[in-house]
């Protein structure tokens, strides 16, 4: 998913350019010699969405092991992904974005968990986002292994500052999933973490949450790179990408299990029991992108989803913006996100770029940073920006500057609430409304009621006698061109203390 989701890297794409992709990182495989076992096996339709485990067993004293990959089937779209679990654990996850992997005591295949490997039983995971009916496809995975490997060094901190408004990116790609940008020789190549790093400080970005597909591995790589971006905050995240949807995870850096559909995760309240035990933040990405063999998931059909145990929802994707360049755009998840606060639900809207290529031009839509979403938090530490996130005092700015502003407040007898806040205006109070924009030449401010747009005053203040139902309130602004640009989270009226 290179630029977007659709632009160069669904996932048929990636199945088709895999063996150009891991040319830069294919491990070193003595002479070519014969593997130590091999694998094989068929996959059919009845597989689609499914997934399947070949097992193998590791004898000991190996120190590392390899896995290469092949399946047939591609021309027709057939896709396998693939993964790796060991007796004890999960060790990663590539997808279809690489067709072999190597992990030993002390490194690992981007996606992949270093450590030991311990003797017994492995297991090779096979996913099957798409096999189309009639067809059938055979797999073969290469095993080898060694009893020597060589070291690494990983070094760890961590980052404070003070409260006030935050400009970050929460949706990246990078060489742990499907990112690729252009090497020394102008080849492209997986897209190494400090790419990605480098291009959001020089964007002036506050923070950014490296979001690869399923894995945790990139966290290793932001441990190392942290201390060089004192000014950059990098917040451990993965996308969590499964048949029915995908999703961000912020925060925890534990391995958390994405087989929705598996018997390891039977449905979306298993998965969402999983995520809420661990802490994170829990943000639904691009959720009204077509999702099929193109790029299965990308769109959010879970349809037993819980929405009490999601804090955000992914508003503006970076790859929807390359066909509308506009915050209400085809694709937007606007419409989305605002039934679900018609639902009742209060539910943070955010942005993120979906970037896969750190080396795109900020100008364009999926570059890092554009959208950023804009955060007041108590400070720049991981636990804070979070905080702020739920909070809701959040803006999408949808060209990703460095400086425009919107907020909105609304006061009430002796009440004030900002933007994330829920108050209760009882029936006949009169609730005064008032938005503020700054450095957008040309703009105009708007608000939105339930999902429809309201006449402000020229000064940005908008007066409403309350009903005593419940209601949303949220602004947002066009620049000179009618173009939404910016997208600010509602204040809530009469919302309760729960739920629906």
């Amino acid at each position: 998913m290179q630029g977007g989701w659709l632009r160069l890297g669904v996932r048929g794409v990636l199945a088709a350019l895999a063996l150009l992709i891991v040319t830069a990182v294919r491990p070193a495989l003595a002479a070519d010699r014969a593997p130590d076992l091999e694998l094989k096996g068929e996959i059919t339709a009845a597989d689609r969405e499914t997934y399947r485990r070949a097992t193998f067993d590791l004898p000991a004293g190996v120190r590392r092991l390899t896995v290469v990959f092949s399946y047939t089937g591609k021309a027709e779209r057939t896709v396998i992904d693939i993964g790796l679990w060991d007796g004890a654990r999960f060790r990663g996850w590539s997808g279809g974005a690489r067709d072999r992997l190597t992990l030993s005591v002390e490194d690992a295949t981007p996606g992949y968990l270093p450590g030991p490997l311990p003797a017994g039983r492995w297991t090779l995971m096979l996913g099957v986002p798409n096999i189309r009916v009639g067809n059938q496809a055979r797999f073969e995975a290469r095993v080898f292994f060694d009893r020597t490997s060589d070291p690494s060094d990983i070094t760890v901190t961590a980052l404070t500052d003070k409260p006030g408004w935050y400009r970050g990116d929460l949706h990246m790609h990078t060489a742990h999933s499907d990112a690729t940008c252009a090497g020394q020789d102008g080849v492209r190549a997986p897209c190494p973490v400090f790419r990605t790093v480098e291009a959001a400080a020089a964007r002036g970005l506050d923070f950014i949450a490296i979001t690869d597909h399923n894995t945790i591995s990139q966290f290793d790589a932001e441990r190392e790179l942290q201390p060089a971006f004192p000014h950059l905050l990098l917040i451990p995240g993965r996308e969590i990408t499964t048949f029915k949807g995908h999703a961000n995870l912020f925060g925890p850096n534990a391995f958390i299990d994405f087989r929705l559909g598996d018997r390891a995760v039977p449905d979306m309240e298993a998965l969402e029991a999983a995520t809420a035990a661990s802490g994170g933040l829990f943000s639904v990405n691009h959720p009204l992108l077509p999702s099929g063999e193109n790029c299965m998931g990308c769109g959010w059909t879970a349809t037993d989803t819980d929405w009490r145990g999601v804090q955000a929802i992914e508003v503006v994707n970076g790859g929807a913006l390359a066909y509308s360049d506009a915050g209400d755009g085809v694709f937007s998840g606007l419409p989305f996100w605002q039934a679900k606060l018609n639902a009742g639900y209060r539910i943070t809207g955010v942005g993120g770029s979906d970037n896969h290529d750190a080396g795109l031009d900020a100008r364009k839509a999926s570059a890092v940073g554009r959208p950023t979403t804009v955060v007041y938090a108590q400070g720049l530490s991981t636990p804070a920006i979070l905080a702020g996130i739920r909070a809701g005092r959040v803006f999408i700015d949808i060209d990703g500057t460095r400086d425009r502003m919107l907020d909105l407040s609304a006061t009430l007898a002796t009440t004030k609430a900002e933007m994330g806040d829920s108050v209760t205006a009882p029936l006949g109070v009169s609730v005064h409304f008032a938005a503020r924009l700054e450095k957008l030449p040309g703009g105009t401010l708007e608000l939105v009621e339930d999902g429809h747009p309201v006449v402000l005053a020229p000064d940005g203040t908008f007066v409403w006698t309350s009903d005593g139902a419940r209601h949303w309130f949220r602004p947002g602004a066009r620049d000179a061109k009618a173009r939404l640009v910016l997208i600010g989270n509602p204040i809530y009226l009469n919302f309760g203390s729960s739920p629906p």
